[in-house]
């Protein structure tokens, strides 16, 4: 038997939310397999058991699903909500009254735990635990396969992820990862902080951006152009392009210019050729990284001459050398 349930939302109804946001909508229509608990002295709505959260273009899905509600005109002893003026107003006999359209209790808190899924039209997050925060349109998502995918980007990490819906920023900690959908650019590090635009060359707030230059001959397309502002990384960063491998301790990449700059302890390594320092320019269009020195530090690389493939296939067959005697 399915069961459901119709929740009051936080806020009044607002324009469609870009992205994972369930701070904007209108109710959320809860509905499960196992059926709802509603705990009254705990405030809080339960679904168990194929558990769906839907408000909005926003879908949550999980084994189980917590509602954590609060009147919305403050708290009165014993748990009953306060009405307008200070007047106590009596609890509700159920559920749907709780938190009903007209109800005077709001929802504060969604928590989902078990196969957690979030998703939009184009954005998925994933992982076995997750807490919307609707007072800060903040998501936390933890647990083992954490990972944040949208029609740009794919974002993974290890220990949490989280989402900023107003912010279009969501943080990844622990072996972090940010991989380019069009172009398979990976960045990864200890953290990663990635902001989003909210719309096609628009940043939250401004004015739409000019579209970006086409590429010059030569030059692949910026990955993230018009979607992906910039990522910025902290701790044993790494990005790759397609002939160097550039680390470092903390970077930023812009998708406005294709560009990543790299700083401290600084290593770019091409095959068996490594030069090290404290900066580094990497083009992200032409696949060129570049070592920047700094006022009074030096640059230090080993260099290997390269060897020719065909003469190194040839050496096993040349005959050694005669051994001279004492």
């Amino acid at each position: 038997m399915k069961w459901a349930l119709m929740l009051a939302a936080l806020l009044p109804l607002a324009a469609a939310a870009q992205g994972i946001d369930l701070s904007q909508g209108g109710p959320v229509d809860i509905t499960a397999s196992d059926g709802i608990e509603w705990r009254q002295a705990e405030q809080v709505v339960i679904a168990r058991r194929d558990a769906r959260a839907i408000r909005g273009n926003v879908t949550v899905t999980a084994d189980r699903l917590l509602a954590r509600y609060r009147p919305q005109g403050g708290t009165a002893p014993g748990g009953t909500a306060a009405a307008p003026g200070g007047t106590v107003r009596p609890a509700a006999a159920n559920p749907d009254q709780a938190l009903g359209g007209g109800g005077s209790n709001e929802i504060w808190r969604l928590e989902a735990e078990g196969n957690v899924r979030i998703a939009t039209e184009t954005d998925t997050a994933r992982g076995d635990r997750a807490i919307y925060d609707i007072d800060q349109a903040v998501m936390v998502l933890t647990g083992r396969n954490l990972s944040l995918t949208t029609a740009q980007q794919v974002i993974t990490a290890k220990d949490s992820l989280e989402y900023w819906s107003q912010r279009k920023m969501a943080v990844a900690r622990g072996d972090a990862v940010v991989v380019d959908n069009a172009e398979g650019r990976r960045i990864t590090a200890d953290t990663l902080v990635s902001y989003m635009l909210d719309g096609p060359g628009t940043a939250p707030g401004a004015q739409p951006a000019a579209a970006p230059a086409p590429p010059r001959p030569g030059e692949r397309p910026v990955p993230g152009a018009g979607k992906l502002d910039r990522v910025e990384a902290f701790g044993h960063v790494e990005i790759r392009t397609q002939t160097d491998v550039v680390r470092g301790d903390r970077g930023v990449y812009s998708a406005a210019t294709g560009m990543a700059r790299l700083l401290g302890n600084v290593r770019i390594t091409r095959t068996d050729n490594q030069i090290n320092g404290q900066e580094a320019i990497v083009n992200l269009r032409t696949g060129v990284a570049r070592l920047v020195s700094a006022p009074g530090a030096r640059v230090q690389g080993l260099v290997i001459p390269n060897q020719n493939p065909e003469a190194a296939g040839n050496a096993g067959q040349q005959p050694a050398p005669e051994r001279r005697g004492r």
